[in-house]
Formats: C-alpha cells, sequence, structure tokens
C-alpha cells in the first residue's frame, strides 16, 4: 500500500485535465490498483464496518473524460454510500501538490431530493460534521493524530469542496508515510468510526444539516407522481442522508405536536376543537367572542422548513387576521421500540400569521397539457406544494 500511495503522490505535481501518459499511469493506481489491494483485506474492512462482504464498497476515481485535480479511494457501505456524491464514506485524498494523502472520514457534498441531485451548503455538511462528532468522541479521543481539517492545495472547486465535509482525517507526509501495516491498522480505525455513524444515522429521525423529513418526503413523492426515474429504481425509504419517515413516526409526531399546541392554547384560556380530520386547519379555536384558526406543524427538524398544502394556504389567507401557526420542532423520536415514540419539543407561535408569497417555494406543479385545451395555455401551479420558510418566534396568539 505504500509504495501504492506514493506512486500517485509523485505523479500530482504533473496533473492536467488531459489524459496524458502520467494521467493514464496514475488512473490505473486509483481505479484499480488500489481499489483491487484494499478488496484483499475486504473481510477485515467488512468486520470493521459492522456489514456484509456485499454491502462493502471499494472504488477509486480519476475523473470521467477530464482527470480532476484531487483523485480519491474509498471505502462505504454500498446502501448507505451509493455514490461519492451522497452518504459518509472513508476516503483516500491526494493533494495536489503531492506532498501529502489524507485518510479522511467524509461525506457527500450533494443531496437526491426526489428529482435532482442539490449541492449541499458548506453550513450545511459543517452542521452534519457537528452532528458526527459527539457521537465518535469516546472513540476519536484513543487518537492524537485526528486533523480537524486538510490542505488539499487543490485549485478547482471541486478539490476544494473536501474541507467542509471532513470529521476527521490522518495526514501522511509522502516523505514519511508509514509502513502498510501501519496503514491498513489505520484504515481499518476509521472504517470503525465509519460504521458508528452509519448505526446512528439509522437511528436519528434527522440530523442537522439536512432538508426537514417532512420536505424531503413531499418532494420524492412529488418526483414519484411525475413519473421521475430515480438513482437505482424505486424510491428507498433512505435517501443518502439517514432515513425518511414512517407513516407511524409521521402519524406519532403528529399527535405529538397538535397535543402539545392543544396545551398551549388551553393555558392561555382557549376553547380547543381538534377539527383536522375533516378541515383544512387543525385546531378550531374560540375564547369568548374571539376565534381562531390554528394550523400545527410537528417535525424533528429545526422547524425552518415545514409543508403546506395549497388548501393550507388559501384557508390561512381566507381567515387573517384570526388565524395563527404553531410550529412544534426538533421533536426527539425513538426507533428502538416496537412502535415509534415521541418525547419534547420546542414550540413557536405566529398569530395573526400573514402567509407571504415570498416565503413560499413551489415543490411541484400540476400542468394543464395542449390536449383538448387552447394552444396558449400555461403551467398552472394548482397542486403546488409549498414550503414555508417564516420563522415562528411569538410565543402566543392575540
Amino acid at each position: 500500500m505504500k509504495d501504492l500511495l506514493c506512486k500517485v503522490l509523485d505523479l500530482q505535481p504533473r496533473w492536467t485535465s488531459e489524459n496524458t501518459e502520467d494521467m493514464q499511469v496514475r488512473g490505473v493506481s486509483i481505479r484499480q490498483e488500489l481499489p483491487g489491494l484494499l478488496r484483499g483485506h475486504e473481510a477485515a474492512l467488512a468486520a470493521a464496518l459492522g456489514t456484509t462482504l456485499d454491502n462493502l464498497g471499494v472504488e477509486g476515481r480519476d475523473g470521467t473524460g477530464l482527470k480532476t485535480e484531487i483523485p480519491w479511494v474509498r471505502v462505504c457501505g454500498r446502501e448507505e454510500s451509493p455514490s461519492a456524491t451522497t452518504g459518509w464514506y472513508v476516503v483516500y485524498l491526494f493533494s495536489a501538490s503531492g506532498r501529502r494523502v489524507y485518510l479522511s472520514l467524509n461525506q457527500g457534498t450533494t443531496i437526491w431530493t426526489g428529482g435532482v441531485f442539490k449541492a449541499r451548503r458548506p453550513e450545511d455538511l459543517r452542521a452534519r460534521v457537528g452532528w458526527a462528532l459527539p457521537l465518535l468522541a469516546e472513540e476519536m479521543a484513543t487518537r492524537q493524530d485526528l486533523l480537524p481539517s486538510m490542505q488539499l492545495d487543490a485549485t478547482r472547486p471541486l478539490g476544494r469542496g473536501y474541507g467542509p465535509g471532513n470529521v476527521a482525517a490522518i495526514a501522511y507526509d509522502r516523505d514519511n508515510l508509514p509502513e502498510s501495516a501501519v496503514l491498513l491498522a489505520d484504515l481499518l480505525f476509521m472504517t470503525r468510526l465509519l460504521g458508528a455513524l452509519y448505526r446512528a444515522e439509522r437511528l436519528a429521525p434527522h440530523i442537522p444539516g439536512d432538508p426537514a423529513p417532512e420536505v424531503l418526503e413531499a418532494e420524492q413523492s412529488a418526483a414519484t407522481i411525475a413519473g421521475r426515474r430515480t438513482p437505482g429504481g424505486a424510491r428507498p425509504r433512505r435517501s443518502g442522508q439517514g432515513f425518511l419517515l414512517t407513516a407511524a413516526e409521521r402519524k406519532a409526531i403528529e399527535l405529538h405536536s397538535v397535543h402539545m399546541a392543544t396545551e398551549h392554547f388551553k393555558a392561555q384560556g382557549w376553547s380547543v376543537k381538534d377539527v383536522g380530520a375533516r378541515e383544512s386547519f387543525d385546531l378550531l379555536l374560540r375564547r369568548g367572542e374571539e376565534w381562531c384558526r390554528a394550523e400545527v406543524k410537528g417535525t424533528t427538524s429545526d422547524g425552518t422548513d415545514v409543508i403546506l398544502t395549497r388548501a393550507e394556504v388559501e384557508k390561512q389567507r381566507d381567515c387573517y387576521p384570526h388565524n395563527a401557526l404553531l410550529v412544534v420542532h426538533s421533536i426527539k423520536l425513538d426507533r428502538t421500540g416496537p412502535a415509534p415514540t415521541t418525547s419534547g419539543g420546542v414550540l413557536h407561535c405566529i398569530s395573526p400569521w400573514a402567509v407571504e408569497e415570498a416565503d413560499l417555494t413551489v415543490i411541484s406543479y400540476a400542468y394543464r397539457t395542449p390536449l383538448g385545451q387552447p394552444a396558449s395555455r400555461e403551467a398552472s401551479p394548482t397542486l403546488a406544494v409549498p414550503e414555508q420558510r417564516q420563522r415562528a418566534e411569538a410565543p402566543g396568539t392575540r
């Protein structure tokens, strides 16, 4: 392994996007020789990851067509990280200067929304790193050589993009590379950290930096209804950043948030009637001559985005200013038992609630085609599923 790492590093200063003879040699090492060497230890890697041999992924890339400045070789779970653009993985990253190679616990920089891959913002990547670090703190404390950042000497945006996604890295200088046995021991250590992240991800209803599960579900459902093809075929419950909510989990969150909202309004002297099963709002409130129609949204995320239907938006606009939006965010969801359970949550309320057009984002459209209609017909967002981006800050209603 040591010799192969040196070979790639020595070629890095001769990088060009063209497929020169040097880049062809580098490509063979990255795509064939290094992955092949690592697959020779696949049993140990699978055990460290806590997965089966079938799910263990080992691959290297140096660019399709144009050659990339920073080639890589990664180890991952195929299900958890079906491509290098999504999920967590352990990866060798070779600096552009050839001075060092990093072994990094890193992550994909995009997220599949159901229709397209969206680039994650650097702050979202750092938020995910912030979620991961406490989970790994005890085991990471056994090492003194783990780095929070990397110096890849990259001149291209793609190469610079690895930095915000780094959870921890080990740096190997070209002139002081350890022996292969040490390199393998380090790889197994980092792979154990990766396995711990995968296990935590399975239980996490939401990871900071990810879209709210409800928003992601709406986007993917809209794409499915529209007939969009998805990577790998049918839409999986796993989406590269954890698991989507099940019907039972969504129901548990809904009941929890409505209960908290009901208690909140009762404490302010309102009589509360739950009408969510038959109306396009959740709670009908009365207090003397006053009345109010409240929409309740519960989420395991930070509450930045919630999903509204067109009917909900129209109803709230019709009854303004006798209306309210109540968001219960950061709900804790326990998936370990036979049935999901909920606890906690932070309650915020806006009342009166003016639903501003600027705060709505259309997720999908219903399009009236020219068939049987005048040719001048245009797209109509009649079935749009919007996101509400207005933060609720006022703690009560008026």
